[in-house]
């Protein structure tokens, strides 16, 4: 198998989406080419493709990636932990002990020894130990017992981890903390009894795991190729494609199956398929590929470090863009709404908010849209305690007129609000879903001077709801193995 010659532009592209991922941040072209070795014109096409199918985002000059390049880690993680019963009780065992606790999976990337977590759950405190879902820790894999370490990969770090055996391989649960609580001893007689029963429970489940819902595999983008030309690398394209096949299931695909899936020859298939095996992001077993550790390395940790703001963010920008007003992203905070991420436009007559202002939820478009996300009876009760005053003459304060308002924005799946919080200011907000509920709204303001409210909402309704569809997908691929930092 080593001695199978891998796909050029697969290689080189899967390079770059490592390059990307480990910047933690913009990229320069010019960077890639200087990290790398490839030639400018190589990196352009390379960019170009992964820009097109949406793995990497340019901002100004430079690449960022988007949280499409979770996609294939968020399918490896659900191999190993199809319904989060895992994650589940990685978390449990991190609120009884007070303690971080990790998750993770042996990985002799580099030919080092290491393992790379894949669950963590640490307890709110100043002194944070923070590690992140995707990280290669350079500490040897024990199968076989308990390991003590008074020094865990810096001083003032211990840490106790016990073997996990699961039918998708073995795992390692570390709980961690640092010397001023407990040294590596007296952490294991505080874990002790807790650790045993979660080890217990985690192999009685990952004995015989289901299999995960079977995700969509992205196709040939033909039509790229025919737009682009000599730009887009078809062959990059196809294995990133092959790459999403054999990832929804932990126990891989075969060759006919991933060209199945994706509607490639089989001989393409085989070729992209022996390229990532060669390449360290899968392995062939009885026939069987399956995803590695290593794709976790495919932008998967930087993106998963952003903040809710910073997924916003993008977003908000392509709409101010396109219609010219400033936009922003709200939650609810209490009976409050507050402002998590705004984009401005540039007008000198603009609503000028900034991140972290808050209004009254009852008089904003945003507030009853997110209101209208919530049980009839939670919704009423914050209307209810809601300091309800008159901010001009159009606010409504009563109860009921209200309760309407919201059941009406419910109904409609939208809110505007005319003058109710300010005189000549007038907003419409649509709301953001994860998981099946509403958790942010997002909203475009504008002087109600401009155009009657009609015409406003006939022109920027459609360009909310596309822009809400689009921050939903990447805030779902974000949300699949770990929760929306709001």
């Amino acid at each position: 198998m080593r001695d199978v010659d891998p796909v050029g532009p697969l290689k080189r592209g899967l390079e770059i989406l490592e390059v990307v991922g480990r910047a933690g941040g913009p990229v320069r072209p010019a960077d890639l080419v200087a990290e790398t070795g490839l030639a400018r014109s190589t990196v352009d096409r390379v960019l170009s493709t992964l820009t097109e199918t949406g793995y990497l985002r340019w901002k100004g000059r430079d690449v960022v990636a988007t949280p499409r390049t979770m996609d294939v880690g968020n399918l490896y993680l659900s191999g190993l932990d199809p319904e989060g019963v895992l994650a589940g009780r990685v978390a449990r065992l991190a609120g009884d002990l007070d303690e971080s606790v990790v998750l993770a999976v042996p990985d002799r990337a580099d030919d080092r020894d290491g393992v790379r977590i894949v669950g963590q759950s640490r307890p709110r405190g100043s002194l944070a130990i923070v590690f992140k879902v995707g990280d290669l820790l350079r500490y040897p894999f024990n199968a076989s017992g308990w390991e003590l370490e008074d020094d865990f990969l810096e001083p003032g770090l211990v840490a106790v981890a016990v073997p996990v055996q699961a039918a998708v391989g073995p795992f390692a649960l570390i709980v961690v903390s640092h010397a001023s609580r407990h040294s590596a001893v007296s952490l294991r007689e505080h874990a002790r009894s807790s650790l045993m029963a979660c080890v217990a429970e985690m192999e009685q489940v990952a004995a015989h795991p289901p299999h995960p819902d079977e995700a969509r595999t992205p196709g040939a983008n033909g039509h790229l190729k025919a737009r682009l030309g000599a730009e887009f690398l078809q062959s990059l394209d196809r294995g990133l494609a092959v790459l999403h096949a054999i990832g929804t299931r932990a126990e891989g695909r075969t060759i006919s199956e991933a060209a199945a899936l994706t509607g490639q020859a089989r001989a393409t298939a085989r070729r992209a398929l022996l390229s990532l095996t060669v390449l360290g992001y899968a392995r062939e077993s009885g026939g069987r590929f399956a995803l590695l550790p290593r794709v976790l390395d495919l932008g998967y940790r930087q993106v998963s470090g952003l903040t809710f703001e910073e997924l916003a963010r993008p977003h908000l920008r392509d709409l101010v863009a396109r219609v010219h007003d400033s936009a922003s992203v709200v939650v609810l905070d209490g009976t409050d709404i507050r402002y998590v991420a705004r984009a401005q436009a540039s007008r000198i007559m603009r609503v000028e908010i900034t991140v972290g202002t808050r209004f009254p939820a009852y008089a904003t478009a945003m507030g009853r849209v997110l209101l209208a996300g919530l049980p009839e009876a939670e919704a009423s009760d914050l209307i209810v305690r809601s300091d309800r005053r008159a901010f001009t003459g159009r606010t409504l304060t009563g109860a009921d007129d209200l309760r309407r308002e919201v059941a009406t924005a419910r109904d409609d799946g939208y809110a505007v609000v005319d003058q109710e919080l300010e005189t000549g200011l007038r907003s419409i907000a649509v709301p953001i879903h994860a998981s099946g509920r509403v958790v942010a709204a997002l909203n475009i303001a504008a002087p109600a001077a401009r155009e009657p409210v009609e015409q406003m909402r006939e022109r920027l309704l459609p360009e909310l709801r596309a822009t809400a569809r689009a921050l939903e997908a990447d805030v779902a691929a974000f949300t699949r193995h770990q929760p929306l930092p709001l």
